[in-house]
């Protein structure tokens, strides 16, 4: 079908397709018999009302429309193929003249990717951190085993540092009691800290039935930042008894029959863990690397409209939380020393850093030529599944049925070039070790090097997928 382009600015055109009356004929039938469905004509069963009458009704150029309208999205996708052009945000849309017979003229006018250069990969380094696991690290998940089967004694005497008490907490400003902060049964170990700031020092020497009110800085709920009284009640002090690390323990807490296996397999639990972090790491730092030497224009429009997006999410997030900015900031541990206008600056700078690399990534998979199986869209589609707690059938009929498949295509695309630019980047971890990151599979373990190129190609989600 007929079109031309003309070039607006760097990151804007005009696409403009001349419609032959011949070519809408299908779409123009079609238009006839959905308007017959919808008219009722004194004489004529609804479905039979013959085109003549409909064009005497409501017009010729009025089904022409509808036809037009059924056939645009097609048009337009053809014409930027023809074209060979990368459309960046929804068309604004004209159609010129409609007169029976008469051919009918469609312009668009929409952003458009900016012409860039890749850089060169095999220039670029990243480092990550080391895998090697120390025995130290090994010994504290061996701990955590052991206070998670750890039994518990009740003790006659005042809690002493290293106690585990169990306890109630009440919170009142001026008199009046803070309900929302009440809290029953809570477990603590004397001398742990970063519940209540000045709690170890109340229930330091407080038996069983005993009770202590003092003053602190609340750390959170709407008073947070904020001078309150705080009372503890102690209802228990107990003696944590760790069960002894024996074969008898490596049965009972894990798949393996003795201790040496249990640590081994505790040290290669924790080995995957840092692998994945290096995958995750490397890609992240290479990705940065190509955009530190990409430079481009994004165009206004397509990048304020990400922002905002991004902002409207947001606010969403948490007004379904009930949480206002200014609230969340406060409660935030990272973000508490933000002002909104800082936070909102970040969130606008992040969303120009994906658009930027989306932007890049969607060249890198035209001109390698990377594309997505079938096997990569079942696989990211039982990933998703697993986030949203969902069957993997019911996951793929969510796509289906909000049409998010060319999205999620995108998405697995834009990870595997990803993969693709980190296996022509050099990784190194932080003791000089040349790495290749290849061969690590989503869940840490390491595939064989022939192996290699299927494991790196089944990406996860790269993120929550809004649902509607």
């Amino acid at each position: 079908m007929p079109s031309t382009v003309e070039k607006l600015s760097d990151t804007r055109v005009k696409l403009t397709i001349t419609v032959p009356q011949a070519d809408l004929a299908p779409a123009i039938d079609k238009a006839y018999k959905s308007i017959a469905s919808t008219i009722n004509v004194p004489g004529f069963r609804r479905g039979h009302v013959p085109s003549a009458l409909i064009d005497q009704r409501i017009g010729r150029t009025t089904v022409i429309q509808q036809a037009i309208d059924e056939k645009l999205p097609d048009l337009f996708n053809q014409a930027i193929t023809d074209n060979q052009l990368h459309p960046l945000g929804q068309p604004e849309v004209e159609v010129g003249d409609i007169d029976a017979g008469a051919d009918v003229e469609v312009t668009a006018e929409f952003d458009v990717r900016p012409d860039f250069d890749l850089p060169d990969m095999n220039g670029i380094t990243v480092r990550v951190d080391s895998a090697v696991i120390s025995d130290e690290a090994v010994n504290e998940r061996l701990d955590l085993l052991r206070q998670r089967f750890a039994t518990f004694k009740d003790l006659d005497h005042p809690a002493e540092k290293g106690d585990v008490v169990n306890i109630d907490l009440t919170a009142s400003q001026d008199g009046t009691a803070l309900r929302a902060l009440d809290s029953k049964g809570v477990s603590y170990v004397v001398g742990a800290g970063g519940l209540v700031e000045g709690l170890d020092d109340a229930v330091t020497g407080l038996a069983a039935g005993e009770s202590k009110t003092f003053t602190t800085t609340l750390l959170g709920g709407e008073q947070a930042g904020q001078q309150a009284d705080v009372t503890v009640v102690v209802n228990k002090v107990q003696q944590r008894d760790l069960p002894p690390v024996n074969d008898e323990f490596a049965q009972m807490v894990s798949e393996y029959d003795t201790v040496s296996e249990m640590m081994a397999g505790l040290r290669d639990g924790l080995e995957r863990i840092e692998r994945v972090g290096q995958l995750n790491s490397a890609r992240d730092q290479v990705l940065d690397a190509v955009l530190e030497q990409t430079s481009f224009e994004l165009p206004e429009t397509v990048l304020d409209a990400e922002i905002a997006d991004r902002r409207h999410d947001i606010e969403d997030q948490l007004a379904r939380a009930g949480l206002s900015v200014e609230r969340y900031l406060a409660e935030s541990e990272d973000q508490k020393d933000k002002t909104p206008d800082e936070f909102w600056a970040d969130i606008a700078a992040r969303s120009e850093h994906s658009l930027r690399a989306r932007v890049v990534l969607d060249k890198v998979v035209e001109e390698e030529s990377v594309d997505a199986t079938q096997d990569d869209l079942s696989e990211y589609i039982i990933n998703r599944a697993m986030e949203d707690g969902v069957t993997p059938d019911e996951e793929a009929r969510h796509m289906m049925d909000h049409d998010h498949v060319n999205e999620w295509v995108g998405e697995i695309r834009r990870s595997k070039a990803v993969n693709l630019l980190l296996g022509r980047a050099t990784v190194k971890d932080s003791d000089g070790r040349k790495l290749d990151l290849s061969l690590v599979r989503p869940d840490g373990t390491v595939a064989a090097p022939q192996a290699a190129a299927s494991s790196v190609a089944k990406p996860k989600p790269a993120g929550k997928t809004k649902k509607g």
